[in-house]
């Protein structure tokens, strides 16, 4: 993935084609730099597990070999020039969708295996393994929000034959005003926002947690193992709900950065929480009762 990361980056540098109003090689960059990070972390979830390794090694394969093929097919049709994901222009473009959607799902239940290996494993420090098991699951939802993307838009319902089915965009079409460097929609909801969210749960939660580690020599109260768990659980529990929120927030219509009042009010009421649930985490430990003395 970091040589598909190089030679798309030299792509955009080179080649001029534009596709859907960007340049015609940022998806396979944004798509390898992605996998790069997903990867790493899944090679790093599977080293933890104590049993099961050999039917993570076969689920790790199952995710590199569905990755490796994704990436082809994502290059395939950039080289020719033509859009790769929802395309049913011609026999050939719609195969080569239906071959990404198959591995994508494979690649997605390979995920699973694994998730479910780490909600299986024990492991000695708690809050390790809630951010490990959390993170996984949240980022099997936020893949699982490319399966919404599939879904045809009125627009195609009422066309003949239309060359293009299913859309990243709602509301609007794909290819308009985009936010920078992302090319999310700038004037409707955009699926991509909380699909890249949710799926980077797998790497921003263990992250939170080994920030919170590094800093406990500083701060004592971090040093309790205890205080570390209700954090690990407030951030992921905090981290769900924000990507529940963008998912609601997209199928809406509504553009990230101009939500409308419900939107804001549940946004405030999510830090609230999140605010106060992160105070009580941190309250001290309750000391232990004194032990009642015993007389003959």
């Amino acid at each position: 993935m970091a040589a598909f990361a190089l030679l798309s980056a030299g792509g955009i540098l080179l080649d001029d084609r534009t596709l859907a109003g960007a340049p015609i090689w940022s998806k396979p960059f944004k798509f390898a730099v992605s996998f790069v990070a997903y990867g790493l972390s899944l090679s790093w979830m599977l080293s933890l597990l104590p049993r099961g390794r050999r039917i993570g090694w076969w689920a790790g394969t199952v995710v590199t070999a569905a990755s490796a093929l994704e990436m082809m097919l994502i290059t395939l049709q950039v080289i020719r020039g033509k859009q790769s994901h929802f395309n049913q222009a011609t026999p050939f473009d719609a195969a080569v969708f239906q071959a990404m959607g198959l591995t994508v799902v494979v690649l997605w239940l390979g995920a699973l295996a694994i998730a479910v290996l780490l909600l299986r494993a024990r492991f000695l420090d708690r809050a390790t393994a809630w951010a490990v098991r959390l993170s996984s699951l949240i980022a099997l939802a936020g893949a699982a929000v490319g399966f919404l993307m599939v879904r045809p838009t009125p627009g195609q319902l009422a066309a003949t034959d239309p060359p293009i089915v299913g859309a990243h965009s709602v509301g609007v079409p794909d290819g308009g005003p985009a936010l920078p460097v992302t090319g999310w929609a700038a004037t409707g909801g955009d699926l991509r926002i909380a699909h890249f969210f949710g799926m980077h749960a797998l790497q921003l939660l263990p992250l939170l947690l080994l920030l919170l580690t590094a800093l406990a020599p500083r701060f004592p109260r971090l040093a309790d193992p205890r205080v570390r768990l209700r954090l690990t659980l407030t951030a992921s529990a905090a981290y769900a709900a924000l990507f529940a929120l963008l998912t609601w927030q997209a199928l809406r219509g509504q553009p990230l950065l101009h939500p409308d009042p419900t939107t804001l009010t549940a946004t405030a009421a999510l830090a609230a929480l999140t605010t106060t649930a992160a105070l009580l985490s941190l309250r001290p430990p309750s000391p232990s009762p004194s032990p009642t003395p015993t007389h003959p």
